[in-house]
């Protein structure tokens, strides 16, 4: 067994000390007994964390789609204890900081088109529902006060703030906290596995699945419509990328129907599609930004609502005041370690890394195809679904028990004992997501693909 290093967690009473005190977020809180403990990570060195036992783990969802150049990096946490002595905190209300201050520049200065005013939030939920709070207020102050309403997609996860859980298009998660925030339309995704009419069609299919929100505009009506959330590669359901031509076409769509595009990026952004900013990948220009996760690599909490100039317009005068935000927003600790954050960006040149890797990632990930179980790997950059079928011809998935059996009864804890840690999810079609930190390489890919391999043929066989 590894030495745990300083403040050794290695006591065996600490799994029961989580089970009586800590409320664990997204967690069958009863799943975990005398004879199931918690899974305790104690250490981070690079793609990979320990456990409060010493077992090392590959990271193959980034923490949670975050940790984008790696656990362990001492110039991060240089950066926020050299912060911490200087200014530990102070507010962005009213008053400025200088980390913000130059944080908010070097964003500005990697975002697409005129988005160059950032309002730093504490994370991806804040930020979402600070994009439609400032949809809102925009129109108001610019004559059109019916604007309220915003269109999602089916499955895609926006959050879980009353406003974002509002926008996210996954019913479980909506169903335990209604009534939710009136006035969110929901236009199919794009999901072309799981469109067979279309044939082999992507670019009929993506024109199709961009015009329905046009027609869910014209349904409501078009004075009705403030903004439409889309991420660059939906995350939910299992990494929907765009199909050519698609945001093309929303884009000619918002601008037909004065309607505001929210490129919802706390996933995308920063890497993860070996772009800053999934938009630059996808040739679109938003309106507004959100961002989080990548931005500090999950070394401090930290997101942001980036708009653009002509969004900020009103404001600029008078006694008029966006109305909104948060105590911990612009954390000066938090910007700086973000500011060290892309220091390690640019001078290791991960996004290039990224675009270097992603065909031998991919490539890799192909070979699953083999296997009866798997129906389509789909995805970009460092970020992939595997979407899991009962039948290969037929795309036939699998009924409700039958998912709960095969990925929480098997596929969570195999893949986890076999030192992997990855999602297997059923918030639409059963998949398992890979998300790795943008440092791995080719031994790193290696060993995913081959421990899903081995864990996915186990998984048909007893099926």
């Amino acid at each position: 067994m590894s030495d745990l290093g300083p403040g050794n967690v290695g006591d065996s009473t600490l799994s029961a000390r989580a089970q009586r005190h800590l409320w664990m977020h997204f967690t069958r809180l009863g799943s975990y007994d005398a004879n199931h403990e918690v899974p305790i990570m104690v250490r981070g060195e690079g793609a990979y964390v320990w456990d409060q036992h010493g077992k090392r783990y590959l990271d193959g969802l980034a923490g949670l789609f975050t940790s984008q150049i790696g656990h362990g990096r001492t110039e991060l946490g240089e950066a926020a204890a050299k912060q911490s002595s200087e200014l530990a905190y102070f507010p962005l209300w009213t008053y400025a900081h200088p980390r913000a201050i130059e944080l908010a520049e070097r964003i500005a200065s990697l975002t697409p088109g005129d988005l160059n005013r950032i309002f730093f939030t504490s994370g991806g939920s804040e930020a979402v529902e600070s994009a439609w709070k400032l949809a809102r207020q925009y129109f108001r102050l610019t004559g059109q006060p019916m604007r309220t309403k915003v269109i999602s997609r089916d499955i895609a996860y926006h959050g879980t703030t009353m406003g974002a859980l509002s926008i996210t298009g996954i019913p479980a998660l909506k169903t335990p906290f209604e009534p939710l925030v009136p006035g969110t339309i929901k236009v199919p995704n794009t999901n072309f596995y799981r469109a067979p009419e279309h044939g082999d069609d992507h670019e009929a299919f993506g024109r199709w699945a961009a015009d329905e929100i046009g027609r869910a505009i014209e349904r409501e009506g078009p004075d009705t419509i403030a903004a439409v959330y889309l991420e660059p590669v939906q995350n939910a359901g299992g990494c929907f990328p765009p199909p050519p031509g698609y945001f093309a076409r929303v884009r000619e769509i918002c601008d037909t129907y004065g309607v505001l595009l929210v490129s919802d990026e706390v996933i995308c952004a920063f890497g993860r599609l070996g772009e800053w900013f999934g938009s630059h990948r996808y040739g679109y220009q938003p309106d507004i930004i959100t961002v989080a996760k990548g931005l500090t690599s999950g070394y401090a909490p930290l997101g942001a609502m980036i708009a653009s100039d002509r969004l900020v317009e009103p404001f600029l005068h008078g006694d008029r005041s966006f109305t909104h935000g948060f105590t911990f927003a612009g954390h000066p600790v938090s910007c700086a370690v973000a500011m060290a954050n892309l220091d390690v960006f640019e001078h290791d040149d991960i996004l290039g890394h990224v675009r270097r890797t992603e065909a031998s990632f991919r490539a890799g990930l192909e070979t699953l195809e083999e296997l009866p179980i798997v129906g389509e790997i789909r995805g970009a950059g460092f970020f992939y679904g595997i979407e899991l079928v009962k039948d290969k011809a037929t795309r036939e998935s699998f009924a409700d028990d039958e998912s709960e059996r095969l990925l929480r009864g098997y596929l969570s804890g195999a893949l986890f004992e076999a030192g992997l840690i990855c999602r297997a999810d059923d918030r639409g079609d059963p998949v398992v997501q890979l998300s790795p930190p943008l440092i791995c390489g080719q031994t790193e890919i290696d060993f995913m693909v081959d421990t899903l391999h081995t864990v996915l043929s186990e998984a048909w066989r007893r099926i």
